[in-house]
């Protein structure tokens, strides 16, 4: 009989105190009848309401609990980056602490990863306690980033997944600061399949991910995937240079026909150099916002920093 592979679960968290303890007793109970061998690796981002002191706990008494702590609070993206650098298992399992990705569902990941699948990512069939709002954007933002970057990230998919080693492998390979993790998991490719499941309400706490939070995370992941905002400022500028030609040859041509309505023309004067006004900030913002992460990329610093590991094996940082 072959030796039973290792699965970690990945689980960054911020103040989840609540949701911590009965997180470990579902993971747990989905690999009491499983024949993998298991860790539960959590990663501190940075808690302040007891969280940690519960995870320290654990790892002393509980062999299947592992944490990683950070310096600070280095985000979301960068914290599942840390516990991926760090897990050992053969395959890892990425998820929130939050319970509205419920881990009952790591069982057909399992399944469909025994059949020869590299990247299992499990898709929202319904999303109960989400605001129409919400919902709206999220499948706004996966229908404009699918089209802009040329990345087919599935609709209706988080970061929720589980990836082989080789692709745990291949994704630590990429170390730009700016991430968008489930983008990178489709853009390395592998053998990749959906599982579909129902996504719950949060079971207690606040959320992390706030409209503006989202806002960023999407404007991160459009820029780190695509040059198109470039592109779209270069379309606007010509087109701004065509109107305002159209503009001058108006103004000559009505120089010469009507001469004395020249003076009645302030007001869309005015406007129209408000207009080009706005588009040259517009588009110098965009440019910055390219060139600011040039210059962070060029510092090379650490993605993140740890603190502690309650394991401490080699890893990258």
């Amino acid at each position: 009989m072959s030796e039973a592979k290792l699965i970690t679960i990945v689980v960054p968290f911020l103040n989840e105190k609540d949701n911590l303890p009965i997180l470990l007793e579902r993971v747990a109970g989905v690999f009491a009848a499983r024949r993998e061998n298991w860790e539960l690796l959590l990663v501190d981002d940075g808690s302040t309401d007891g969280s940690t002191e519960w995870a320290l706990d654990q790892t002393r008494t509980n062999p299947h609990v592992r944490l990683v702590r950070l310096s600070r609070n280095f985000g979301h993206q960068l914290a599942i980056t840390a516990g991926m650098d760090r897990a050992t298992g053969d395959a890892v399992v990425i998820m929130d602490a939050d319970l509205q990705d419920p881990p009952e569902t790591i069982a057909a990941m399992l399944d469909k990863w025994h059949e020869g699948f590299e990247v299992v990512y499990a898709v929202r069939r319904s999303r109960a306690g989400e605001t129409w709002l919400k919902k709206f954007l999220a499948a706004s933002f996966y229908r404009v980033f699918r089209r802009l970057a040329k990345t087919n990230v599935p609709m209706d998919a988080g970061d929720f997944r589980l990836v082989d080693r080789c692709v745990v492998d291949a994704l630590r390979e990429m170390r730009e600061l700016h991430r968008f993790m489930r983008g990178l998991t489709c853009w390395v490719g592998f053998r990749q399949v959906s599982v579909e499941y129902d996504r719950a309400a949060r079971l207690a706490g606040e959320t992390k991910y706030p409209v503006w939070k989202s806002a960023r995370l999407a404007f991160d992941a459009i820029t780190s995937f695509s040059a198109s905002p470039l592109r779209w400022i270069a379309v606007l500028g010509f087109g701004v240079c065509v109107l305002a030609t159209l503009w001058v040859i108006y103004v000559m041509v009505l120089a010469i026909v009507q001469p004395q309505s020249l003076e009645k023309g302030w007001a869309s004067l005015i406007a129209v150099m408000a207009f080009m006004g706005g588009v040259q900030l517009v588009s110098i913002g965009m440019l910055g916002q390219y060139v600011s992460r040039i210059f962070e990329e060029g510092k090379r610093r650490p993605l993140y920093l740890v603190r502690s590991d309650t394991r401490d094996p080699a890893g990258a940082k």
